[in-house]
């Protein structure tokens, strides 16, 4: 007999001598409380109470959709499979948002992967095939043009100027069905999430709905300007409102490159890193309780060369203090190859100075 079935018999029978217990009782019993006479507290003049202030409406997202939406574009991939049935065609569906009237459109690098044929249809309609112009893993940003001009664009926002609780739009080809909007609040701001080994750095997350097909898509704040580009949500039992957007900041350095030449030039230290908090501060007895941890060294890169060492603690690197990793990943990001760069690090008490000259990220 399962435990399920043994709870299930064992409940009715307690309730069966609890009911049966009060029925042999012999303590006297006494008389059920009398109703008062209907009517007898009631006030014919009653009203509800005036309120003092009217209560504050929500936003009329209306106008933010009409001047964000026809720069939103959905993106369909098409690319051919062989199997035992002979070649199949796999589509894939994903969105975008034009950047410029000449037809270049931004993207996720994840929407276009494996793809050998992509169309574009624009809000009002239009179908154009498009090409690539560039793409970049690491960041899971992709630039694609269609032959076409005088298309509207999007206008670009301040990410850095968000607030948690600010009200987001997320626009996109939801499901592969065509273009929808969702609404939701800035609920995380600078989030790093690790996607399949990549981590990626500066990310919003926002409790508007993310579906498949919106990667791509803006995110736009309440004045109708893109400020995140759709990129990722984590799916998990129990887990909701937990979708995640490239930050138009992050986004903005990209783009260029990726235009002009066709992937993006990273600059490189030569470093494997950890974050430094209290507590790995605490296990090994650290002098300070923030920065990045070298972790691993790589010989004759710009930090090896600069004198940098295994567990040196960095702070601070071209002005910028660092707390964190992603904080130093950043600003590595906005330095330029060949620079000479200031480097603060802590090593055991000591806080020294060093100036390491970037190159070129290697080829993975």
């Amino acid at each position: 007999m399962s435990r399920t079935f043994i709870l299930a018999v064992l409940v009715p029978l307690a309730l069966a001598l609890s009911i049966g217990s009060c029925v042999l009782s012999t303590s006297p019993v006494d008389s059920p409380p009398r109703h008062d006479t209907p009517g007898l507290h009631t006030d014919p003049d009653w009203t509800f109470p005036l309120q003092s202030e009217p209560a504050t409406p929500l936003p009329d997202f209306r106008p933010v959709i009409a001047r964000a939406m026809p720069s939103v574009v959905s993106v369909t991939t098409e690319r051919i499979l062989s199997s035992l049935f002979g070649p199949r065609t796999e589509y894939g569906a994903g969105s975008g948002i034009i950047i410029d009237d000449r037809g270049y459109i931004v993207t996720n690098n994840h929407v276009l992967e494996g793809a050998q044929t992509i169309f574009v249809e624009t809000n009002d309609g239009q179908v154009f095939q498009a090409d690539i112009v560039g793409s970049d893993p690491l960041s899971d940003l992709a630039v694609i043009r269609v032959d076409a001009e005088d298309l509207p664009y999007a206008q670009w926002g301040d990410s850095s100027s968000l607030d948690l609780g600010e009200w987001v739009i997320a626009i996109g080809n939801a499901l592969g069905e065509g273009l929808s909007v969702s609404e939701g609040i800035v609920s995380r701001l600078d989030v790093s999430v690790n996607v399949e080994g990549n981590v990626l750095y500066g990310l919003i997350q926002t409790t508007a709905a993310i579906v498949p097909g919106n990667s791509g898509g803006p995110l736009v704040n309440m004045a109708g300007e893109v400020i995140g580009i759709t990129s990722i949500k984590i799916v998990a039992r129990g887990v909701e409102g937990m979708g995640f957007a490239i930050s138009s900041d992050e986004a903005r350095i990209i783009i260029p490159d990726l235009i002009r030449y066709g992937h993006v030039t990273y600059p490189w230290l030569g470093v494997g890193l950890y974050s430094v908090d209290p507590a790995l501060a605490a296990a090994m007895g650290l002098a300070v309780d923030r920065g990045a941890i070298i972790v691993e060294l790589v010989p004759n890169s710009p930090a090896d060369i600069a004198g940098l060492r295994e567990d040196d603690v960095i702070v601070g690197f071209g002005g910028y203090e660092i707390s964190s990793v992603g904080d130093l990943v950043k600003a590595i990001r906005r330095s330029s190859i060949g620079e000479d760069t200031e480097v603060v690090f802590v090593r055991g008490e000591d806080t020294r100075t060093t100036s390491a000259r970037l190159v070129e990220r290697p080829t993975p």
